[in-house]
């Protein structure tokens, strides 16, 4: 399964867990708000519908129920209304707040204000005969009472039992008066329930019989039975699962296109680093990716870059490298094998001369080998350096006495200018190899009657040997190119060297973790500066009180290891130099390279 189907799925599969538990926590959170609505509102109907009954039992009438219908709507924020059995209106809040009447979808709630008779606890048929009675009786009388008290603005309370008692509310002596007066007349009106009621006195179920016989006769005194409609003000939250449902899907797929966006955004440029990793492993090195943005995939791109310029570089070095030893190697092969061949044919007498040529030429060819294996060595990491403290002033004093017959050979004036005592950690062969390459260099350049100076300095951070000519010095177009391996300033001039004196001398030095610099001028000479880290503290047991040869650019073998010195001989007896591997541009120490002398 590939990389962006993997994110696609789990962005997918968290989205879709996500989305779902939302969507089930919202439904049980509705239900709920839902579940506690219908509660409430069974429970206000319930109340409602108490409420009026009440008000019917104790009124006997459903006049100035609109007050009570009123305060129900404004306490409990429904829409209350109250019609009769056939459908006339009897009070409606709308209506009353003054706003037109809204459509009633719910069901009828039955408003029955008429009591039942309780039972009778006389023991005889006739005495209970005669409570049904004057139980009838008080509640004509009660309703007349509360609906004349009710008029004329005074309460009543009703308490139940048999018979009711209706107690008046605080007024004025004269209604409470006239009131009773017009309660009292109901006595004449149990006419009928009176002789009715000897009958069931005569029958098994004597008090079924005088149950059915109040109610027929309480019926055209009490309220009549009304029907209640409610409608809550904000009506209850519905559940739709449908919009649910939809909102999941679109988050979903929201959710997806994100996801796949999101993928191919991040694919698309490393599939472009695979594609072109793919062809620089088919030696493609001018292979590049294109990088847009400040991203860690931009980064990512732009890092891929500059190991595609760098590996480039180096193979472009590697093939100069070849094409340059082959160049070097051609000519002296070539007047090798043409002595050589002159001798086998008897073109040339053999003599001393001949042999000591053929013998210079041979040992060009020995040094460009060694100088190359050295190289070798330094860019592989193996190069070998035994580190002490040594005195930079004993350093500069043996090169002057080792190349002092090749400068009076040459007819140059070389000295030594001693210095401060300068004690560095080095190791003492690299270093004089370093010393001697450079000098080496100047005698070369500098022509009969000139001078070289082997100076000894003491700088702000560091101990300074300075090697100075008066020779023909170095163009400044040339100097960045001085340190090149097998690089020379005129291509047509034969020299004597291996071409890698300078390169190796500035790997010694960076190895050392110090610095070379070069200064030149046509026909002023040149001077050439390596700057070396004072000794502080360093003992032969304690590696870590100086800069490891290890931490340089090219990292060297420590100072434990058994590898042996440089062999082979170069002009004048001098050691042959071990050649280290040629910085990158990027290296941290600046520099020149030989300039072919």
């Amino acid at each position: 399964m590939s990389f962006r189907v993997r994110v696609l799925l789990l962005i997918v599969a968290l989205v879709a867990t996500s989305t779902t538990a939302t969507a089930w926590l919202t439904q049980r959170q509705a239900a709920r708000e839902i579940s506690d609505s219908v509660t409430t509102g069974n429970r206000d109907a319930e109340l409602t519908a108490s409420d009026l009954t009440e008000y019917g039992m104790v009124h006997g009438t459903w006049e100035g129920v609109q007050g009570t219908i009123r305060d129900i709507a404004a306490q409990r924020h429904l829409r209350v209304r109250l019609t009769t059995s056939d459908g006339a209106l009897v009070a409606d809040s709308d209506l009353q707040s003054g706003r037109p009447a809204r459509p009633v979808n719910s069901s009828a709630i039955a408003i029955d204000p008429r009591p039942t008779l309780p039972d009778l606890g006389s023991p005889t048929p006739d005495t209970r005969y005669r409570e049904a009675v004057a139980t009838l009786a008080a509640y004509r009388r009660g309703w007349r009472l509360a609906s004349c008290l009710a008029n004329a603005g005074i309460g009543v309370t009703l308490q139940t039992g048999a018979p009711p008692v209706f107690t008046p509310g605080p007024g004025s002596q004269e209604q409470l008066q006239s009131c009773q007066a017009k309660a009292d007349g109901a006595r004449n009106d149990i006419g009928p329930l009176v002789s009715y009621g000897r009958e069931c006195a005569q029958k098994a179920d004597q008090m079924g019989c005088l149950r059915e016989l109040f109610t027929q006769q309480i019926t055209g005194s009490a309220a009549p039975q009304l029907r209640l409609y409610l409608v809550a003000d904000q009506p209850s939250p519905a559940i739709s699962t449908g919009s649910i449902t939809l909102a999941a899907t679109t988050v979903f797929l929201a959710a997806a296109l994100c996801a796949w966006l999101l993928t191919r955004r991040v694919l698309r440029p490393i599939g472009a680093l695979t594609a072109a990793s793919r062809r620089l492993g088919a030696r493609d090195l001018s292979e590049r990716v294109p990088v847009t943005g400040h991203d860690e995939l931009a980064a990512l791109g732009r890092e891929f870059n500059r190991m595609a310029e760098s590996l480039e570089r180096s193979e472009l070095r590697q093939r100069q490298l070849v094409a340059d030893v082959a160049h070097e190697l051609r000519t002296p092969l070539a007047n090798l094998r043409g002595y050589l061949e002159a001798l086998h044919d008897g073109v040339l007498p053999p003599s001393r001369q001949l042999f000591a040529s053929l013998h210079e030429e041979a040992l060009l060819h020995q040094r460009i080998v060694d100088d190359l294996q050295d190289l070798a060595l330094a860019e592989a990491g193996s190069l070998a350096y035994h580190l002490e403290r040594v005195e930079l002033n004993d350093i500069a004093e043996g090169c002057l006495l080792a190349h002092g017959a090749l400068a009076e050979a040459a007819g140059v004036d070389l000295r030594l200018e001693r210095g401060p005592s300068l004690q560095v950690i080095a190791d003492p062969d690299r270093l004089r190899q370093a010393l001697g390459n450079l000098i080496r260099n100047a005698l070369t350049a500098t022509s009969a009657g000139g001078s070289a100076v082997i100076s000894v300095q003491r700088r702000e951070r560091c101990a300074a040997v300075c090697v100075s000519d008066t020779g023909r010095g170095i163009a400044e177009s040339d100097l960045p190119h001085v340190f090149d391996r097998l690089w020379r300033a005129d291509p047509a001039r034969r020299r004597p060297g291996s071409g890698l004196g300078l390169a190796i001398a500035r790997q010694i030095v960076v190895d050392h973790s110090g610095t070379i610099e070069v200064r030149s001028r046509l026909d002023h000479g040149s001077s050439f500066t390596i700057c070396l880290p004072v000794a502080n503290g360093y003992s032969a047991d304690d590696d870590s009180a100086y800069p490891s040869p290890s931490t340089a650019t090219s990292t060297a073998t420590p100072t434990r290891s058994t590898t042996s010195t440089p062999t082979g001989t170069g002009p004048a007896g001098s050691t042959t130099p071990s050649t280290p591997s040629t910085p990158s541009p990027t290296s941290s120490t600046p520099g020149p390279q030989e300039a072919g002398r």
